[in-house]
């Protein structure tokens, strides 16, 4: 298969533009936005009592009949059902709002059965903006639980349940110095969008909240991630190409995420969904503690495509397990689920086809982590070898050392894993350059 361009080193040259590139477009958005509609005007009580759904989407609506502007919430609880953005708006939230979701699943249906409407949502939209400091709230708590009861019947599974916020097709969108929170499934999912900006947002959600992903761009292009405080029960970032885009030859691409700090979590992740392809993936400066995972590539057969050029670099974690995966072969499985789908111990290559995983260049620097049970895994196919990774300055202590099985070249570069127990590296079928000695 013909490798696309530009390659890793050309991209390396490029990570810069994107950031300045979207900080500045967020900040001509915020200064072009004049009318202020004010929802107490529209006759929202904002007392955590009164539903308040009415009266938010009028003056969204005035907002975007007028061509743009700010629709303000000064301090309250605005309890609503959900709410459709407009072009050119930006939702502002002063300290002491909060826009809190209603927990009642028949405001949520839909037209398709088993399936939900955001809390909030937009389609083919421009110049959205959501400012802090205040909060939005998705009341998941009622969701959870038997969501929670279906997932420890069959693991992998929970039941499905609204996103906080969807937009779909928009372009320019700006998130920033706000907090999302208990979300009943996804919290921020951006899907097939352009110049998309968040910074300084804080996204909590409890530790066991099943799947409650905070930031999940799908099938976008230059995103910007940082400054961010993420505390959740799932991805902390998930970015997800679950289909091809047409005019595109990658669905996902340019991607940042730096400067964030990443607490109660599944990591920083990639798929499972990667059919329509991701590249240009940079992630840098950040932390990670108390995470399922750190960094993570997972598909599988049937849900793949090509992942290529992803740095990660500058990243510290600790109590992290394990600190790297990348894997063809993902199971679905959470730490928490009763039963553990096993990858297995033995498997036949089979004919490739355009969702078949493949990853390629990757390169992983400057990075120390702490694990408790395991330094990771890189697990390709048979048919698929995971290529060219390189490992440079990278420092894992843990009770388990790095299991590499179906890989080209994976190139250890002034690394070391550092094992409680058994060797640091145990490969098979796979070429490793510059073993790090063991310790």
């Amino acid at each position: 298969m013909k490798k696309s361009t530009p390659g890793l080193r050309a991209f390396l040259m490029l990570l810069a533009l994107p950031t300045a590139i979207l900080l500045t477009s967020c900040v001509a958005i915020s200064s072009r936005a004049v009318n202020v509609f004010e929802v107490t005007d529209f006759r929202a009580k904002g007392d955590g009592k009164t539903l308040d759904t009415k009266a938010i989407q009028k003056a969204f609506d005035a907002c975007g009949k007028a061509g743009g502007g700010v629709v303000h919430f000064k301090s309250g609880t605005f309890l609503s059902q959900p709410l459709t953005l407009r072009t050119r708006t930006t939702l502002q939230l002063d300290a002491g709002a909060t826009l809190l979701a209603t927990d009642n699943e028949a405001d949520f249906a839909s037209d398709k059965p088993g399936s939900f409407i955001p809390f909030i949502g937009g389609k083919n939209l421009e110049k959205v903006i959501f400012m802090g400091p205040g909060i939005i709230d998705g009341s998941g708590a009622k969701w959870w639980v038997p969501a929670e009861a279906a997932r420890q019947k069959t693991p992998g599974y929970t039941l499905p349940r609204p996103n906080l916020i969807v937009l779909t097709g928009c372009k320019d969108v700006c998130m920033r110095d706000i907090t999302l929170q208990n979300s009943p499934k996804f919290h921020f999912v951006p899907t097939e969008c352009e110049d998309v900006l968040v910074t300084n947002v804080t996204i909590l959600a409890p530790p066991r909240s099943p799947n409650t992903d905070a930031i999940d761009p799908s099938a976008c292009r230059r995103v910007l991630i940082t400054h961010c405080r993420i505390d959740v029960g799932d991805d902390n970032v998930a970015i997800k190409a679950g289909k091809k885009v047409a005019g595109r030859e990658f669905a996902c691409e340019d991607i940042t995420v730096k400067d964030c700090a990443f607490l109660h979590g599944h990591g920083m992740s990639i798929g499972s969904e990667t059919v329509g392809g991701v590249r240009n993936v940079h992630v840098q400066n950040c932390t990670f503690e108390n995470t399922e995972n750190g960094i993570r590539i997972k598909s599988q057969r049937g849900r793949g495509g090509i992942v290529e050029n992803i740095v990660y670099e500058n990243l510290t974690m600790t109590n992290v397990d394990p600190a790297i995966t990348l894997t063809c072969y993902y199971m679905n499985n959470s730490k928490g689920d009763p039963v553990q789908r096993a990858v297995p111990g033995k498997d036949a290559a089979q004919a490739m086809d355009d969702k078949t995983p493949i990853y390629r260049n990757l390169l992983i620097r400057n990075v120390t982590a702490s694990c408790p049970e395991s330094a990771g895994i890189i697990l390709g196919l048979p048919e698929s070898l995971i290529e060219n990774v390189v490992l440079e300055n990278v420092h894992i202590s843990s009770a388990k050392g790095l299991n590499i099985r179906n890989a080209g070249v994976i190139k250890f570069v002034n690394s070391i894993v550092t094992t409680e127990q058994g060797p640091p590296v145990i490969s098979e079928n796979a070429r490793v350059e510059g073993l790090p000695a063991s310790r």
